[in-house]
């Protein structure tokens, strides 16, 4: 798995689907300044990528939730991985919306799934946890049974790490912050001194940088 999330950190510093500025930090929608973004939709742009994720979350399936009956993707980002990865097991596909539509049948689910269905959740992004965990929520209040999640990449804050373990969620990605930055820093596309700033901001993104 370590040689997994080493090349697909390579191959998302490569399409630039990664990007680090720690002297020009971006803003999360959250207001929390960061140097650090990741957009892995871009890999959809991309067929040899696209469909190297696609068969290594399908991989990741079969190897940590054999037991897997239905595949549910979170709003918007994980919606096409989803979708790719429940056609490549030939399983049923449901996506989680962020809050129930405001018009027609105010669905939050949108699919059908039966009642106590193995459900494997796949996101694209995870940082605080927050909303893959509501998408969580909203799955077992519909009747199913979540067994664990895979993602794409997540920053590994505690507070994440904590949230999932309370949640009793199991959670597995293809890659990761360390990973990234150790690729980052070995081909030149950060320096060592950036890699201080980088972990300074992780142990407390929320207060980092501020005025």
């Amino acid at each position: 798995m370590d040689n997994l999330k080493k090349v697909f950190a390579s191959k998302l510093l490569q399409i630039k689907a990664i990007k680090l500025q720690p002297n020009d930090p971006f803003t999360w929608a959250s207001g929390w300044k960061s140097p650090f973004y990741c957009d892995n939709r871009k890999t959809l742009s991309y067929p040899e990528l696209r469909i190297f994720v696609k068969l290594e979350f399908a991989h990741s399936v079969q190897k940590y939730f054999p037991d897997a009956e239905a595949i549910a993707g979170v709003a918007t980002g994980a919606i096409p991985q989803g979708a790719l990865v429940a056609d490549a097991l030939n399983l049923p596909f449901v996506y989680v919306r962020s809050k129930p539509k405001n018009h027609g049948l105010e669905n939050l689910i949108e699919g059908e799934l039966k009642q106590g269905t193995k459900v494997v959740v796949l996101e694209d992004l995870v940082s605080t946890g927050n909303s893959s965990l509501k998408a969580v929520e909203a799955l077992r209040k519909y009747g199913c049974e979540v067994i664990g999640m895979l993602a794409s990449y997540t920053y590994g804050f505690p507070i994440a790490q904590k949230a999932f373990q309370d949640a009793d969620v199991p959670l597995y990605t293809l890659t990761d912050y360390d990973h990234v930055v150790a690729e980052a820093l070995e081909t030149g596309y950060i320096k060592d001194s950036d890699v201080e700033l980088l972990h300074k901001w992780r142990k407390d993104p929320a207060n980092w940088n501020k005025d």
